[in-house]
């Protein structure tokens, strides 16, 4: 997400991001390096390997079906959404976030736009 383009990005933007501290992020850079999912060189871009971005796009799709759950379903604040979906996306098994994901798009799709009991239930809120 932080990338622009085809440019890898800096430690520091991911510090910034995370917040966290410089050292933290360097320390699990060479971490996912170890395991090739980024490429890093000291002081240089940071860089997703192919396995790596695979990697990313679940990740980012888990927690998109997640916060798509929390803001148009339960009508959470899309702040506080962002915040549980990261949170949450950890725990739950793969499986479990494709029912999820497919859930909402069953409800988010239908032909005949919001069901009744969607609205029943933003109004019973």
């Amino acid at each position: 997400m932080l990338r622009e383009g085809n440019r890898g990005v800096r430690v520091t933007q991911v510090s910034k991001a995370l917040g966290v501290s410089k050292p933290s992020v360097t320390a699990a850079l060479k971490k996912l390096s170890q395991d090739g999912l980024v490429k890093h060189e000291r002081y240089g871009y940071v860089e997703l390997t192919a396995e790596g971005e695979a990697m990313a796009e679940n990740i980012f799709r888990r927690h998109e079906a997640l916060r798509h759950f929390l803001v148009d379903i339960l009508n959470v604040d899309p702040k506080i959404a962002a915040e549980d979906a990261c949170k949450v996306e950890h725990y739950l098994s793969p499986s479990t976030v494709e029912r999820l994901t497919k859930f909402v798009e069953f409800v988010m799709t239908r032909p005949k736009g919001q069901p009744q009991w969607l609205k029943v239930f933003n109004y019973y809120l």
